[in-house]
């Protein structure tokens, strides 16, 4: 059963009133069903320093040694800390904001601002007395080596008679 609303034209004659107006923007529609508007970029707003800035982090195995790789454009040396507690291993910081004029106009603000913290929990034979940080080109290099494993010692058996 079809829920259409009935209207008398001047004739008094039934006649269906159409569900769809020819005022509607099917785009407006698409819009607000989707929560993003291309025009509201175009227009001055005032920036708020956000708070979801989190870096990629890349972590790979080698024979001696784990690498962990972030990406972390624009943040100072100074602003980065790195510890390591019993096998965890945190990353943390932030990215200021930049200063932000009353007479600047902006029609687009996608980068993100804040602080972030990453945790890791290393496996066992990793070396946390043994960890080198290096920061260059906004990419961060930490390297924790190995502990060397345990290699296998060959023990000389002395006989009675060679002592004597």
């Amino acid at each position: 059963m079809s829920n259409i609303t009935v209207r008398r034209d001047q004739e008094s004659k039934l006649a269906p009133m159409p569900i769809w107006e020819p005022r509607m923007e099917p785009f407006r529609m698409m819009r607000e069903l989707m929560g993003w508007d291309p025009f509201r970029e175009m227009t001055a707003f005032p920036i708020a320093a956000s708070s979801n800035f989190a870096p990629a982090f890349e972590v790979k195995e080698t024979k001696d040694s784990y690498l962990f790789k972030a990406d972390v454009p624009g943040v100072k040396e100074t602003d980065l800390d790195i510890t390591i507690t019993g096998n965890r291993l945190a990353v943390s910081g932030k990215r200021e904001s930049e200063k932000v004029e009353q007479s600047d106009t902006y029609y687009a603000c996608e980068r993100n601002y804040g602080t972030f913290m990453r945790t890791f929990t290393l496996p066992e034979g990793a070396d946390t007395t043994a960890v080198h940080a290096d920061l260059k080109d906004g990419v961060l290099h930490l390297t924790v080596r190995k502990e060397p494993e345990a290699q296998p010692k060959r023990i000389a058996i002395q006989s009675a008679a060679r002592k004597a």
